[in-house]
Parts: C-alpha cells; structure tokens; sequence
C-alpha cells in the first residue's frame, strides 16, 4: 500500500485545470461570495440582536425540534409546499434544470450542484461542464479500490461507504492548505475544490461496493458518454435509460432538506471545526446511518411486504385494504412513509415520483400497493386522529421504483441516499467556508439547572403556544 505522503503526491494538483467546468462554476461562485458576504455582514451588524425565536424546555429535551439555531442557504422547508431549493419548488426544478439531452425527462444533479451553490439556474452548456469535470476527476486511487474489495462481504453497504470517504481523505486539498497556513479568506476554495473530487468519486466507490457485496465484484469502467447520473448506474449495472433517468430523478430530489436533518447538520458540525470535506462528509453518513434517518424507504418496503401477505389476494378491495390497516394500526404500529415533522401536505418528492410510476410502470403489482395505499391511507390516519400529517412522504414511494428495475438489495438503498445527500450537505459545507461561519458550541445544561431555573422563575415562567410545531 503507498504511504500517506505517496497518495498526496499523486493526487491532482489545486491548479489543474479541469475541463474549465468546475472554473466557471468557481468564478459564478466567487461573485456570489462576494454578493452573500456582505449581506450576512450589514445583517448580524444592523440585526444581530434581533430574536428571532424562544426555546422551550420540551425543545431542549426533544432534539432541539424547532428551535431556530442555524443559518442554512441551500434549502428551505415549507410546511404547506415542501422542500425549496434555493427557492425553486421539485416541480419548478424538473422544469427549469437541464436535461442530460433533447428527450431527456428529469433534471441533472449536476443542474442542482450548480443551483445550490449560486442560487442561479445553469445552462446546459455549464451543465455539461460539471460533468466533464466530474468524469475528469473520477478515477479513485488504486489503492482505495483494493483497500474497498477486502472490506468482509457481511460490512455493512454504509459502513463501507463512510470508511471509504475517509480512505479518499489524503487527497484533500483543504487540509494540505490549511497545514501550510492558508489564509482564511481562502478556505471556501480548497472545500470547493475537495467537494468536485468527491462528488465526482463517490458513484464509482458507491458502485464498487455494490458489486463486490452483491454481484460478483466486477465493475464496468466509467463512460465519458454518461451523465454522473448515468455513469453511476452503468457502473452499477445498469443499462436501461429508464433507470438512468429515475436515478436522475431520485438523486435530484434526495439531494438535500434543510439544515436540521442528522446528515446535513453532522457534515455541517463536524465541517465547523475545519475538518475537511472528506471528514466532514463522513460523519454525516454516520449520521444517515442510522435507522431513524435513512432506513425508512426500507420500512415501507417491509411494511408493504406485510400487508401484502394480509391481503386476501391481488384482487383485493380497497375495503379489504382499509380492514388491513386499520388491524396494523390497532396493534400498536405505525404505518412508515406516512407523516412527516413539518409537512402538512403530500411530500413533493412522493408526488414526482408517483408521477414517475403511472408513466413508466403503471402495472407493476408494488405500485398498485403503494397507489391504492395513497388514496385510502390518509382516511385511516385522519379517523385514527393520532397523526398530525396523514399524507405520504418522499420514503413511502422510492423503494418501490428501485425493485421495479432490479435493484433489489435494500441494504444499500442508504447508499443510494448518501450518494444523493453529498451534493446538497457539501454545498453549503463550501459555503458555510465562504461566509465564515464559525465552530458550532451551543450551550448546554443538565436537568438540575432546569429545575433550578423553573423553581427560581416560578412567578415569571413564559409559556409558548405551538412553538415546537414550527
């Protein structure tokens, strides 16, 4: 195996040029910059002491839900119209970001990157760009790839995935600057160029560990004639358009969801120290490991696996659906993919997808579940009277698609997940650089200061109405 300072050595340097795709979006970015610092400063110098929200104690105990405590560019949540990238809805995005060619149906995520970084829609040349740059920067260190092929078959698919982030770390051009004392100023430059290395390897790791768990560890070479989107399904194994355009679709809309959520807010915090990309990016796929994060679309294919199996037969009623649910519900469990912390209306992202399924596979036998499950669903939940969002969200849709077209191993649907979270968390780790926004070091408190603070405030305690429902 080479040594640390080997694979530096071989590690492409910060000022090759790389098809000019990335330096077009660098100089875009470098006016942006300049633009959005001085708004943040006029900002924290005329408001900075503005309120802009209370906490209460059920917050403090309850995940923090709620509270405003972070400062996040890429995307905002609306209760009522769901996830906005930099303003623009999932529809208006299928509609205004490129197409990878004439009669191509869904949005690039090369499209996004450049969206979430500048807040302006690309054209499809600048598009095209990203890609080539993307294919330029894409060939993983040998001895990565091999370190990846030893991992135990039985490591878990996101297991791997995190430690094969780290395993790129040595390429990192952000912490061989800040070694070297680069001025602050300049941070925002090294995370950019570190973020394009890594977005632009991650499909060829994510499909290394694919084959090697679940096929037979062969991976076809990458193809400067793909989109990332496409060459990551290549690689994966997979030549039908239409999955290459639902891939296109699925990590499009999986690409990023404020900044609250384990995966952005760990990349971010993990970030705020001036960890690298790599780090950074690391420990937020530890955080979308874990089971109340990304394992969801996993539960609904489950759950959808179960009733299924409680059905009397595929030409059940929807009588015979309703009877069934109702029998989950009343055993104590929850039906997944449905409800959701803030939305209050159908998941956008559900919807693109369900549109996704009546064009391409309106007669699979799991869709027809999943659509019947759509239209009755919401009644239960809302006569049930225990869920405050009774409509479907992004989870309750997307494994179904993935079986449609064979990928089947539901173990690495997380994968899939990071593959998409990287572009969005990374993004505004870049910015976050940029704006200068400084290590995260909340304040803490045990629950002896809690009692403390309620018993010497007894006569003034503020109650706050539906604050954590925000």
């Amino acid at each position: 195996m080479l040594s640390r300072s080997a694979m530096l050595h071989r590690a492409p340097a910060f000022t090759r040029s790389f098809a000019n795709g990335g330096d077009a979006l660098k100089a875009k970015l470098k006016d942006v910059i300049v633009r959005e610092g001085e708004k943040v400063k006029k900002i924290r110098k005329d408001y900075g002491n503005v309120i802009i929200g209370d906490v209460t104690i059920d917050m403090a105990y309850g995940g923090m839900r709620g509270i405003k405590g972070l400062v996040y560019e890429t995307s905002l949540l609306d209760s009522e119209e769901g996830i906005r990238f930099r303003g623009l809805s999932i529809p208006e995005c299928q509609e205004r970001l490129p197409k990878w060619h004439d009669k191509g149906e869904e949005p690039l995520p090369e499209g996004l990157l450049w969206l979430l970084l500048t807040g302006e829609v690309p054209t499809s040349e600048q598009v095209k760009g990203i890609t080539r740059e993307f294919h330029e920067r894409g060939n993983v260190p040998e001895q990565v790839e091999a370190i990846i092929r030893s991992f135990p078959k039985d490591m878990h698919p996101m297991t791997q995935f995190s430690a094969a982030i780290l395993l790129l770390q040595p390429q990192s051009k952000f912490a061989a600057a800040y070694r070297e004392g680069v001025n602050k100023s300049k941070y925002w430059e090294y995370a950019f160029d570190d973020s394009l290395t890594l977005l632009a390897q991650l499909p060829r790791v994510a499909a290394l560990i694919y084959r090697n768990v679940f096929k037979d560890g062969n991976i076809t070479a990458s193809s400067t004639h793909l989109d990332w989107s496409g060459n990551f399904s290549q690689m994966l194994g997979f030549n039908d358009r239409k999955f290459h355009e639902l891939m296109r679709l699925y990590l499009t809309i999986h690409a990023d969801h404020e900044g609250g959520n384990v995966s952005a807010h760990a990349t971010h915090l993990v970030g705020s120290a001036l960890s690298d990309p790599f780090l950074s990016l690391s420990g937020g796929m530890n955080g979308l490991a874990g089971p109340l994060h990304g394992l969801a679309n996993q539960e609904v294919l489950r759950f959808l696996k179960k009733i299924q199996a409680q059905l009397p037969g595929p030409q059940y009623t929807k009588e015979d659906l309703t009877k069934t649910l109702w029998n989950h519900l009343n055993g104590g469990q929850v039906i997944p993919g449905y409800g959701h912390a803030v939305l209050r209306k159908t998941d956008p992202r559900y919807t693109c997808q369900r549109e996704f399924a009546l064009k391409h596979m309106p007669h699979d036998p799991n869709f027809k579940l999943v659509s019947d499950l759509y239209e009755v669903t919401p009644k239960v939940l809302t006569e049930h009277g225990k869920t405050k969002n009774p409509f479907p969200n992004v989870d309750a849709h997307s494994g179904v698609l993935l079986q449609h077209y064979g990928l089947v191993e539901e173990d690495y649907y997380t994968v899939l997940f990071g593959v998409s979270r990287a572009v969005g968390v990374l993004s505004q780790l870049v910015l976050s650089r940029a704006l200068g926004l400084p290590i995260e070091r909340p304040k803490s408190v045990t629950t002896e200061w809690v009692e403390k603070y309620i018993a010497s405030n007894k006569d003034k305690l503020r109650v706050a109405k539906g604050a954590a429902e925000e």
